[in-house]
Formats: C-alpha cells, sequence, structure tokens
C-alpha cells in the first residue's frame, strides 16, 4: 500500500454480528494519521490477534481507508462421538471451548490437545481425536470431536540401571507405577502417568535412604513408548552409593531454660553402629518438636547437621534445636465443602486462630480430616498473612459420597453363608452425623439393628450414640439352646488426651434362652426362659498404633469394665483387661503379640448365667471350636461357659513372594489361654483351668472382592473333652 497522505475516513466492511465501533477500537490508526505502511501492516496483526476474524484484508481508496473483515463462526453445540471410557462431563470439563463462544481453528487444536491429556493421562496413548465442523445459517457452526479412544498403553517392562545392592524386583515393589499384569485390571498403576514416574523417583531416593545410601541419586527416568503405541518400556538409572551407619549422635540445644538432656530420650530409636535411615531422623524430629510444644516452646527449628566419613562409611549426626521465627495462625480458610458444614470440618483441627504455627499439629490435622472418610482429598497449605510474624491456612477439601446402600455376603467356617444389607449415611445432612440401619442373615445369627453417633455432642469433644438391636443366634451345636437379644444401648465417648479415649454406656435388654433341647444338659435347660439385663460399662483404650487398619508398629491397650444388676434379673461385674503390640522385624514382616483376660462374677446371690459367660475358642484361640475349650456337661458335650478365662497370641505376618500390591501375606502363629469356672456342678461335669495351646499357620488376601482368610491350626495342649477345629476361614465383601 503507498505511504504518504491523510487518511480522512475509515470504512469497516463485512462485519455482521460485530459493530464497526469496536472493530475499529482494535486499530492504531484514525482519521487524520497518515498512511504508514508500518502502522497499517500492525493494524491488520492486531485486528487478526483478537481472534475474531478469519480473515481480515486493509486497502486504500483515494484518501479513505477500507478495512473488509470475515468474522469468525460463532459455535453452536459441541458435542463429543465414539467416547466410551471417559464420559462427556468429563470431556467438557477439560475443553475451553463452549456455545456461544467465537470458533477459531487455534482454539480447536489447543482442545485436541486437551482431549488427547485426558486420555494420556489414562494410559490410552494410541487415542485420536478429529474435529469435525458443520456449517449453519446465520454463521454458525456445530462443533463435533469424533474420538477414537484406542487400546489401552501397558507398561510392559520397568528396569534398572546401576542398581547393585537391590534387585530389580525389590525396586518395583518400592515404586508406584507397575508392570501391567492381569491381577491389575482394577487398577490404574500399569498405565503411564508422568507426574506419578517423578514421585517415584522421589520413592526410590527415600527407600535407599531408609536403608543406609545417603548417597543415593537418581541419575534419569526415561519412558520410551513403542512405534505402535501399544506399550511403554522405563527405565531408571541409578547411582547408589556406598552404605552408611550411624556415627555419633548428639543434640545442640540452644532454646533459654531448656536442659538438652530432656530430648535424649528421643534420641534413643537411633543407635551408633545401626544402618543410616533419612525416615528415623524424620520422626525423631517430629517427636522432639511435639515434646518441646508440651513442654511451651512453640517457636522451635531442629535441623539435622550430617557429617559423612566416607573411609569409615559412617554418618555422625548433629540435632541443632534453635528457637524458630514467632508465627501465629491469623486465619484458617476452608474450601471446597459443598455439603459439609465447616464446624465439621473446623473442630478436627489441632489449631485454631491466634495459636502458634506448629507443623506437627498441621500434620495431625491433615490425619484427623482425612480420617473422617467424608473427602477424597484433604490438603493443607499455608500463605503469607498480613504481617512477616502471621499465617494463613488453607483446608481445601474434595468431597465424596457419604451415603451407602450395601449388599453384602460373606462365607465362614462357623456361620456358613452369610447375607447383609444395610443403608448408611456417616455424614447426615453434612454435619458430621453417622446414621445406619442394617440387617444381616446367615445359618447361625439373624441380626437386626439401628445405629446413630452425633461425633460433637452439644458441641463438646463428645461422640454420644445410641443403638438399637435384635439379635437371633443358634448354639444348637455348641450347647443346645438359641438365644435372642432384644435390646439398645446409649453410648458416649470422648478423648481424654490425643491417644487415650474413655468411653461409657448404658445397655438394657431383654433376653431369652429358647428351642432349648430336650437332650441339653439340666444347666442349659434350668435357664431357658426370659431375662431382662440392664448394664453399664465403660471402657478406657489407649492407641499408639501406626495404623488402625493394617497396624505394622506400635500397640494398643484397653480395659473394660460392666456392671449389671440396676434393675432387671441380672447381677454381675464383668472386668476384662487386653493389649496387643506390633513390632516391624523388617520391612515386610511384622511380629504381633497379644493378651487378654477377663473375669465375671455374680453377685447379691445370683449365678452369671449362660449367656453372660465367656466362650473359648475359634477366632479367639485357633484349634478350637467356638466354646471348644472351657467347663462342659460331658454327659451331653454342652459347653457351658466359663467365668474366668485368658488367652493370647504370637505372630509372625509376612510376605509370601506375590507382588505387594495384591495384598497377600502369610503368618506363622500359636494362640494359648484358658477358661475355667462355673456355677454349676455335679459328676457330669468337666471344669479344668489347664493351659490349651495350638501352632498354626495362616493365609491372608485383600481381595478386590473383600478380605479372605484361611487358619490351620492344630493342638498341641488340650484336655480330651475339648472340640478341636483344624480349620477356619473367612472371606466377605459389601458392594
Amino acid at each position: 500500500m503507498p505511504g504518504g497522505g491523510v487518511i480522512a475516513n475509515v470504512r469497516v466492511e463485512g462485519s455482521q454480528r460485530i459493530d464497526p465501533a469496536t472493530v475499529l477500537s482494535y486499530l492504531n490508526v484514525r482519521a487524520g494519521d497518515t498512511f504508514d505502511p508500518l502502522a497499517l501492516d500492525q493494524a491488520l496483526k492486531t485486528l487478526f490477534a483478537t481472534g475474531l476474524f478469519a480473515d481480515v484484508s486493509i486497502r486504500r481508496e483515494a484518501s479513505v481507508l477500507v478495512v473488509r473483515v470475515v468474522e469468525n463462526p460463532i459455535i453452536n453445540r459441541i458435542a463429543f462421538e465414539g467416547n466410551k471410557r471417559i464420559d462427556d462431563e468429563a470431556l467438557q470439563r477439560e475443553v475451553q471451548l463452549r456455545p456461544r463462544v467465537v470458533y477459531t481453528r487455534t482454539k480447536v487444536q489447543n482442545d485436541v490437545q486437551r482431549i488427547l491429556d485426558v486420555y494420556r493421562r489414562s494410559g490410552r496413548f494410541a487415542a485420536t481425536v478429529e474435529p469435525k465442523v458443520i456449517q449453519l445459517e446465520q454463521n454458525r457452526v456445530d462443533l463435533a470431536f469424533e474420538i477414537n479412544e484406542g487400546d489401552r498403553t501397558e507398561i510392559r517392562r520397568i528396569s534398572f540401571v546401576g542398581n547393585k545392592r537391590f534387585s530389580d524386583r525389590a525396586l518395583r515393589e518400592e515404586i508406584s507405577t507397575k508392570e501391567t499384569a492381569w491381577y491389575r485390571f482394577l487398577s490404574s498403576d500399569d498405565s503411564y502417568d508422568p507426574d506419578r514416574l517423578t514421585f517415584d523417583r522421589e520413592k526410590l531416593r527415600r527407600y535407599y535412604l531408609r536403608n543406609g545410601y545417603a548417597d543415593f541419586r537418581v541419575l534419569s527416568a526415561v519412558a520410551e513408548l513403542t512405534p505402535d503405541k501399544e506399550a511403554f518400556y522405563i527405565t531408571f538409572t541409578v547411582e547408589e552409593g556406598e552404605r552408611y551407619k550411624f556415627g555419633k549422635v548428639d543434640v545442640q540445644a540452644s532454646l533459654k531454660g531448656l536442659d538438652p538432656a530432656v530430648l535424649n530420650q528421643d534420641l534413643t530409636s537411633i543407635t551408633e553402629g545401626d544402618w543410616y535411615n533419612a525416615s528415623l531422623i524424620d520422626r525423631v524430629i517430629d517427636a522432639m518438636t511435639e515434646r518441646l510444644g508440651n513442654l511451651g516452646y512453640a517457636f522451635v527449628d531442629i535441623q539435622p547437621q550430617l557429617n559423612r566419613n566416607r573411609e569409615a562409611r559412617t554418618v555422625d549426626l548433629t540435632l541443632v534445636v534453635r528457637e524458630g521465627p514467632r508465627v501465629y495462625v491469623e486465619d484458617i480458610n476452608i474450601k471446597g465443602n459443598v455439603r459439609t458444614l465447616d464446624r465439621v470440618i473446623r473442630r478436627e483441627m489441632r489449631l485454631v486462630e491466634g495459636d502458634a504455627y506448629n507443623t506437627a499439629r498441621i500434620r495431625r490435622s491433615q490425619q484427623r480430616i482425612r480420617d473422617l472418610n467424608f473427602f477424597s482429598d484433604v490438603k493443607l497449605t499455608t500463605a503469607e498473612g498480613s504481617s512477616p510474624d502471621k499465617t494463613k491456612i488453607d483446608v481445601e477439601v474434595t468431597e465424596r459420597s457419604t451415603g451407602e446402600l450395601s449388599f453384602g455376603f460373606g462365607v465362614s467356617t462357623r456361620d456358613a453363608l452369610i447375607g447383609d444389607v444395610r443403608i448408611r449415611e456417616r455424614n447426615l445432612l453434612g454435619r458430621g452425623q453417622d446414621l445406619s440401619l442394617g440387617f444381616s442373615l446367615s445359618a447361625r445369627r439373624q441380626e437386626f439393628d439401628i445405629r446413630f453417633t452425633e461425633p460433637y455432642f452439644m458441641d463438646k469433644n463428645i461422640a454420644a450414640g445410641f443403638d438399637l438391636f435384635r439379635v437371633t443366634t443358634d448354639y444348637q451345636d455348641e450347647s443346645s439352646y438359641d438365644l435372642r437379644r432384644d435390646g439398645g444401648t446409649l453410648r458416649a465417648g470422648y478423648q481424654i488426651t490425643e491417644h487415650f479415649r474413655h468411653t461409657v454406656r448404658y445397655t438394657l435388654s431383654a433376653t431369652e434362652i429358647r428351642n432349648v433341647d430336650t437332650r441339653a444338659s439340666f444347666f442349659i435347660r434350668d435357664q431357658e426362659g426370659k431375662s431382662t439385663s440392664s448394664v453399664v460399662g465403660n471402657e478406657f483404650t489407649y492407641d499408639r498404633r501406626d495404623n488402625r487398619i493394617d497396624p505394622r508398629d506400635g500397640y494398643i491397650l484397653s480395659y473394660r469394665n460392666d456392671v449389671s444388676g440396676l434393675g432387671g434379673d441380672t447381677a454381675y461385674i464383668r472386668n476384662s483387661i487386653s493389649g496387643t503390640y506390633y513390632y516391624p522385624l523388617s520391612e515386610n514382616w511384622t511380629l504381633s503379640t497379644k493378651g487378654e483376660v477377663g473375669n465375671v462374677t455374680g453377685y447379691s446371690d445370683k449365678d452369671v448365667g449362660v449367656a453372660d459367660r465367656y466362650f473359648l475358642g475359634g477366632a479367639n484361640l485357633r484349634g478350637f471350636e467356638y466354646g471348644g475349650v472351657g467347663p462342659r456337661d460331658i454327659t451331653t458335650n454342652d459347653s457351658l461357659g466359663a467365668e474366668n478365662y485368658y488367652t493370647g497370641t504370637v505372630e509372625v505376618l509376612f510376605p509370601l513372594g506375590f507382588p505387594k500390591e495384591m495384598g497377600v501375606r502369610g503368618g506363622a502363629f500359636t494362640d494359648f489361654g484358658s477358661a475355667w469356672d462355673v456355677a454349676a456342678s455335679g459328676p457330669g461335669i468337666s471344669d479344668i483351668d489347664s493351659l490349651r495351646a495350638s501352632v498354626g499357620v495362616s493365609f491372608l488376601w485383600e481381595s478386590p472382592m473383600g478380605p479372605l482368610r484361611l487358619d490351620f491350626a492344630k493342638a498341641v495342649l488340650k484336655e480330651e473333652f475339648d472340640e478341636e477345629q483344624l480349620f477356619r476361614f473367612s472371606f466377605g465383601t459389601r458392594f
């Protein structure tokens, strides 16, 4: 376009939806400007950059500048075709284009890439996406993404280069990315995910540091896609370095008024000469931080200083304890909770506004919110406050469904087939309340119950609730009678400390012993009929396990007491004490020891009825039938129950060589115990308090359909009238 001269007027042609004034607003030239080729070229680029136009041209007619535009169409509708694995709603959330938005090729190609990324995250790298445009009147278009999902791209092999101390198989067990196998059909771990691969680099680093390799590095992690896009080959290149042991271990504390010797008790878990373990150092720092917080030192900074002796292959550890920056919690913001009330989340926080910031309490708060099981994801992050000494805590949650309609089935040696139906809402009206209605049926037992729990009764840290129940149990094989129990329980529990809990309850129930066999023991027939029990009980529990579902370390202690006789027909005092200790022998081997002792004693000239006595055997003494140990009427072979008992178990759980994610483990155990004392006496009654014991092995599988357990036990110490059981199993699921 020739330059020179003055622009007398600017005319816009071709605009339909877009007002000419809008077009002029994007130009950097106006009437009165000169015809400058550089300025006009820039104006052309600016109009194209708006994304509103498919074509733009600028020409000169005498002293008039003519701008001709061809508008991009407007999207009328967006559709997805061919997608089966990922629904339309999920894809719609990913794409940027929307109905009534201007269509451009660039935006379409960007959305094609976003859809491909979604499929690649789900392991389908062979997926293809082709956009189709359908022209409509009034410069509108329908946009359809034709999707060919392709087959799932498997991870065919995971290899390691540079590893000498640990085998490829051992390292594959440690990372979350897995090779494709038939038993992983319910898992996505065998799909390539670059974020997961990055996380695996960190998991490998932690594994080696946990086992003494302080110089370990992951040099690279490469995922190669086969030309046919059907499989990945993943290779980790590592540098192990030498293995170190702990050298000298010391604490240097500069906190005013603190005796450093107070912290030495937290160092007892680190012993000079043991293999170096970075995870152990982290646990010691957490324990010290918590101890100092309890002593009133809210602002502490504990930094480990490592001094490697490469010749001796030792690491000297010094924990330097200094006063940290004084930071207070200014605000706690809760996000993502659509249904759950803020206060349900806030009451699980171990910090409130105005408290001193404490990392250990932040971690504990996050764990407590996760333990609610109301959310699929919980994140606690910090942000700067209004001043350097203040911080804000953001709690971001992703809600999950808390309503359940479940049908269950199971099989066990004692109950045979088991059916179960339960309706439950764990977060009633978003208040954190738990309400359930259930019914179960088996060959030996039928139960109907209603349960309700308010976790913070009257806004106090008291979990209060009630149970209503009707239970009918067949004891014909053990004692020649059926038992029916109807009643209800009021209960309340509260935390004395973070790990110490107290629960009180009151139970009122009507018990009926019926369908007594005519050939049953006289002592069973004598108790046939109905009775009423009014029981006040309480329980103290101290729980220091690392995991409540699958504990590998720690212990739990419990004391339970029940007093019956505040009304009703029964009068007894029942006490029991139990404890279990878990000790990790190695990474995958766990030793557990369990002991339990109990006594029930009648008073007010009333004996303890058969329905309130202890029956030993089955789950609590493997190798013997339920009720197979304890007082027995020899003439009828009826178990009468005992007023005293004790049991113990020593068990080792270990891997069986299957991949870890299959959840298959083996066990070896010995059970021992005894049950004795019963009010009944006579020539046909056998009541011996001798020690019984068994040894056995177990097979455990956390299957996709539910937990399965097989126990094979042989009684090695027994009485001739005891009832033995060589094999017992249980399997159950809920769906």
